[in-house]
């Protein structure tokens, strides 16, 4: 049987589109000879669509694309995944019965499981953690169960065809290691020729590798191919951007695989699969991690796709000399003509000729528009107006004057630059401007709410500092070829140069200390066991603070003694709890590039720092209070 997965870019919340490209690409396929072409999960309406799930409307339009689809499934197998309806049942939130169904058109009519109560294959395990929510809109296979009273295995069945029995899965269904059940196992017992996971899998650091590992694990084991499509492009739920890489790939029995490439591009993948005998493709799975090669990549796909999304041709850029800055500027230069790039330069009274002058450096390498805009005269007048300002009651029974000590005046710095001359200079050069923080910053609030906090996207947000330096470094050496960004740039000291305590010239700058708050930060956020003060500290008293942190140094020569640790710890866990989470909540969207981008992937409520008790005691311990 000659089969095609079709990794599409599927655009979210646009079905007569998708439609529309899927028909072109069932015609080039029937023209080639294939009998089944399969298309990805939600391939018409989009995955992360937020709420337009309860527009009838919406759910109308794919209903009718659907049938679009099936109409041209004569002398072609067309397989694909659409939101499927019970107009007459109620989903458990008082709205219309919802599935995440896989629909097998053949002939004009669609087929479903043998023994199945629809004409599609419902999803039976929804995934409710990270980005995902989907028992939010959509009932799974084990709860239509219980409703129809029949034991699940009955539910999950092959799709007979023509020519071959197919086991249709979606996505979750064959990762299914913390499930109570297993979809692929119960289709295993069957007589199925083929398992084919058709899927809508946001791209993960490193994801890709726990997927081969398992899939092809899953085959070998079942001793049946497994068919993997993927689909491309970018989705969003509002806080958090999530691009998809395709990858689609085949799986046979002994080990052997083909993968579609390149990744985060649209591409096929045929196969001819001999229905009632072994599969056997060329060589062994390679199980290789990702390198930072590969989050280059996903940064500037899917920067690009925001940018073509938003439909925005221009882009502003505030370089402050510093890598953020750079790495951001040299992203977009990449992805945009020089004319539509501009760079500028805000200094103060506290910035550097170093930094002013690598700025400039930068925008001559990069070879686009660039210009230099001081703030002193405009915080000046700021300054004027606010401090000593008297305010009273309308009365003038009560009068009390206005200051602005020196943090306040850091923040004036950074809101003139972002919401003044960012803002008026993207409005007339016709384009957006950039937020340039990156995660070790967002997760602590160390950036200034409404200033370079601004920006229409955060697309090194999930970057933690140290793999911003990574990034620069790949940039240089496998991107641009040649130094794009400065040296210099490299070997500066991070600072946000905003008061004399912050002077680089002397050494001087933000109270971070990279790399051991990168690691601290990440078992915050991104640890599978988040952890918390309590453990931190726990870790600490038993000399194995480093190893569970996977810092390289020693964390006694950074904190001589345990009060210094533990009000740097304090300090920050107060951040992260406190003020932090307010900021992140009024962030740009951030590119999710890892597990746990800030968003809608990390949720979080404003509740202010806590500690439990166990900690408490272990401080009172470490302390000999």
């Amino acid at each position: 049987m000659r089969i095609r997965l079709a990794q599409m870019e599927v655009h979210p919340g646009h079905p007569r589109e998708n439609t529309a490209r899927m028909i072109a690409q069932i015609a080039t396929a029937r023209q080639a000879g294939i009998e089944l072409i399969a298309f990805p999960e939600m391939a018409i309406p989009g995955y992360i669509i937020g709420d337009e799930w309860e527009r009838h409307a919406f759910l109308r339009e794919c209903e009718r694309c659907g049938g679009r689809l099936r109409e041209q499934s004569h002398g072609i197998v067309v397989v694909f995944g659409n939101v499927a309806m019970d107009w007459r049942r109620r989903n458990e939130d008082g709205r219309v019965r919802k599935y995440n169904a896989m629909f097998v058109a053949e002939a004009g009519h669609f087929t479903g499981p043998r023994s199945g109560p629809y004409p599609y294959v419902i999803k039976t395990l929804l995934p409710n953690y990270r980005e995902f929510d989907d028992s939010r809109h959509f009932c799974d296979l084990r709860k239509l169960a219980l409703e129809e009273h029949r034991p699940l295995s009955e539910l999950i069945a092959p799709v007979p065809l023509r020519h071959a029995i197919l086991g249709g899965l979606l996505c979750e269904d064959a990762w299914d290691m913390d499930y109570s059940v297993s979809p692929l196992q119960i289709l295993a017992e069957t007589d199925a020729d083929f398992f084919l996971n058709i899927s809508a899998s946001p791209f993960t650091f490193n994801k890709n590798h726990k997927r081969n590992r398992v899939f092809s694990a899953q085959a070998a084991k079942l001793h049946r191919p497994l068919l993997y499509v993927n689909q491309v492009g970018i989705q969003n739920n509002g806080k958090t951007v999530f691009s998809f890489d395709g990858l689609s790939c085949v799986y046979d029995s002994l080990g052997g695989h083909r993968e579609c490439k390149p990744a985060f591009a649209e591409a096929v993948l045929d196969i001819d699969l001999p229905v009632g005998k072994p599969l056997r493709l060329p060589g062994p799975l390679a199980l290789r991690e990702d390198a930072i090669g590969t989050m280059s990549e996903a940064l500037l796909y899917g920067t690009r796709k925001f940018l073509e999304l938003c439909r925005v041709e221009r882009v502003v850029v505030g370089i402050s000399g510093g890598v953020d800055s750079a790495v951001v500027a040299a992203l977009y230069r990449r992805l945009l003509p020089p004319e539509n790039l501009l760079l500028v330069n805000m200094p103060s009274r506290h910035n550097s000729q170093t930094t002013r002058t690598l700025a400039l450096d930068l925008a001559r390498r990069l070879e686009c528009m660039v210009a230099e805009i001081p703030i002193e005269d405009s915080v000046a007048l700021t300054r004027r107006q606010i401090d000593g300002l008297e305010i009273h009651r309308a009365d003038g029974s009560q009068s009390r004057t206005l200051s602005l000590g020196d943090l306040a005046m850091e923040n004036v710095q950074a809101r003139d630059r972002s919401s003044r001359i960012l803002a008026a200079l993207a409005s007339a050069f016709g384009g957006v401007f950039t937020c340039n923080a990156n995660k070790s910053e967002l997760t602590v609030g160390y950036t200034t709410l409404y200033g370079d906090l601004g920006g229409y996207l955060a697309n090194i947000a999930d970057l933690w500092k140290m793999e911003v330096y990574a990034i620069a470094t790949h940039l240089n050496e496998r991107v641009f070829g040649r130094i794009a960004i400065p040296p210099g740039v490299m070997s500066l000291t991070p600072s946000a140069e905003l008061s004399p305590a912050q002077n680089v010239d002397e050494g001087k700058g933000d109270p971070l200390i990279y790399p051991y708050h990168d690691h601290l930060f990440r078992s915050w956020v991104e640890r599978w066991d988040r952890a918390a003060p309590e453990d931190i500290l726990g870790w600490y008293l038993d000399g194995n603070l480093e190893e569970q942190l996977g810092y390289a140094g020693r964390v006694r020569d950074l904190f001589p003694t345990p009060a210094a640790f533990i009000a740097d710890l304090e300090r920050w866990w107060n951040q992260y709890q406190g003020m932090g989470v307010a900021k992140r909540i009024q962030a740009p969207p951030v590119l999710a590039l890892k597990k746990r981008a800030f968003g809608f992937d990390h949720r979080e409520s404003q509740m202010g720092p806590t500690y439990t008790e166990h900690y408490e005691e272990l401080k009172a311990k470490t302390l000999g209070n």
